[in-house]
C-alpha cells in the first residue's frame, strides 16, 4: 500500500470513529429522552417538530429536537464515511473492498433507523418500534466498531480466524445484544418498577405471576449469566490467544464494563430507580455491547495467511 493509501485509510478510520463515538452519544441520549419522559416533545410530526422546522422550546421539545439534530449527525457522518470509502477505494485492495461494502450497509441502517425513528413518532411510541429502533442502532455501533478496526489492519491478504474462541467471543457479542434488547424492553413497557431488592425480585427467586415483573426479572437473568461469564472472560481469553495482549486486553475492558453496568444495575433497582442512575444504565449498556464487539473482532481478527 503506497503512503497516500496509508494516510487515505488513517483519515477514514478516524471519521470511522468519530461517528462511533456519535453513535454511542445517540445512543445514550436516546435513553435520556425516554427517562425525561420528552419522546413526544415534537409532537407527532416528523421531520418537523411541532409543525415547524424550528419549534419553540419547552424542555420537553428542546430535548426531542436536540435528539433527532444528533441523529442528522450521525446519519451524516456515515454518509461520508461512505462516500469517502467508494471514492479512495484502490482497485483490488482487500481492506478497502470490505470497508466500501461494509460502509454501503452502514447506510442502510441508518436508513432503516430513521424510517423507525419517523413510525415510533407517527404511532406515538409503541413499545414494538421502540425496541427496533433500538436494536438498530445497536447493530449500527457493531458495525462502526468492526470497519475502524478492519481500517486498522492495512495489509491486503489476511484472513479471520473461524476457531472455537473467535466462535465463543462472537456468541458471547450476540448474547450482549439481546440483553440490551430485554433491557430495552422492561424500560418501555415500565417494568422497572415491577422488581425491587437486588438480586432477587421483591425478595424471592421465583416471582409471582404477574406479566411486568417476569419480563423484568427474565432481563435480570440474562445479564446475571452474561455477568458469571465475565468473570471468566478475560481468563479464557488470555488461555485460547497465548501471547495476544490486545485481545486479553479486550476481553478485560468487556468485562470491566459488564461488572460495571451490574453495579450500577443493582444500585438503580435498590434505590428506586434514581434517573441519573437510569442515564448512565442505558450509556453502560451501550458501552459495554460495544466492547463485546471489540473484544469479539479482536479475538478472531486477522492474521498472516500461511
Amino acid at each position: 500500500m503506497i503512503v497516500s493509501d496509508a494516510n487515505r485509510l488513517h483519515t477514514w478510520r478516524g471519521f470511522t470513529w468519530l461517528a462511533v463515538a456519535a453513535t454511542l452519544f445517540l445512543i445514550a441520549f436516546g435513553g435520556f429522552v425516554r427517562i425525561s419522559e420528552s419522546g413526544m416533545g415534537c409532537g407527532d410530526d416528523w421531520p418537523l417538530c411541532n409543525g415547524q422546522i424550528i419549534p419553540d422550546m419547552t424542555f420537553a421539545t428542546f430535548i426531542e429536537f436536540g435528539h433527532r439534530v444528533i441523529a442528522a449527525a450521525v446519519a451524516a457522518l456515515v454518509a461520508l464515511v461512505a462516500v469517502l470509502a467508494h471514492r479512495w477505494r484502490v482497485p483490488g485492495d482487500h481492506v478497502w473492498s470490505r470497508l466500501a461494502r461494509a460502509s454501503l450497509l452502514a447506510v442502510v441502517l441508518v436508513v432503516i433507523q430513521v424510517l423507525l425513528g419517523a413510525v415510533t413518532v407517527w404511532l406515538e411510541l409503541p413499545p414494538t418500534s421502540v425496541i427496533l429502533h433500538l436494536g438498530t442502532a445497536m447493530l449500527l455501533l457493531a458495525l462502526l466498531i468492526s470497519m475502524a478496526l478492519t481500517a486498522g489492519e492495512e495489509q491486503a491478504g489476511r484472513t479471520r480466524l473461524t476457531d472455537g474462541p473467535a466462535r465463543v467471543a462472537g456468541l458471547t457479542a450476540a448474547y450482549g445484544f439481546l440483553v440490551v434488547l430485554a433491557g430495552g424492553l422492561v424500560a418501555n413497557l415500565n417494568a422497572g418498577h415491577a422488581c425491587q431488592g437486588f438480586p432477587a425480585c421483591n425478595g424471592s427467586w421465583m416471582p409471582e405471576s404477574n406479566p411486568l415483573m417476569h419480563i423484568h426479572w427474565g432481563h435480570r437473568l440474562l445479564a446475571y449469566a452474561l455477568f458469571v461469564w465475565s468473570l471468566f472472560l478475560p481468563f479464557y481469553v488470555r488461555k485460547r490467544r497465548t501471547g495476544d495482549t490486545g485481545a486479553w486486553k479486550a476481553s478485560l475492558a468487556a468485562a470491566f464494563l459488564v461488572v460495571l453496568q451490574v453495579v450500577i444495575a443493582a444500585g438503580m433497582v435498590s434505590m428506586s430507580l434514581p434517573d441519573w442512575m437510569r442515564a448512565a444504565h442505558v450509556a453502560l449498556g451501550a458501552a459495554a455491547f460495544g466492547a463485546l464487539v471489540w473484544m469479539a473482532w479482536t479475538v478472531s481478527r486477522p492474521v498472516e495467511s500461511p
